[in-house]
């Protein structure tokens, strides 16, 4: 499955892109490990992840066409 992965806040500035496509997808996991491989350090950052816009706890089951965010803390006035 292909999911898109959308990067906020610092972890756009740390990975440099704002959206990244993942081909071939087994899993969540297997899409973690992958995120990983190509941005090193991005597991010591705190981070929400979202599924299609809808905040999930755990390991979600993704389906092909998934939108995947993370999104780390931030404030708002």
């Amino acid at each position: 499955m292909e999911i898109e992965v959308l990067f906020f806040g610092v972890l756009s500035e740390f990975t440099g892109v704002r959206r990244k496509r993942y081909p071939g997808v087994a899993s969540y996991s297997d899409l973690m490990h992958r995120i990983d491989d190509d941005y090193p350090g991005i597991e010591n950052f705190t981070f929400k992840v979202a599924v299609n816009r809808i905040l999930v706890d755990g390991e979600p089951l993704l389906k092909d066409g998934d939108e995947l965010a993370l999104m780390p803390p931030f404030a708002g006035g």
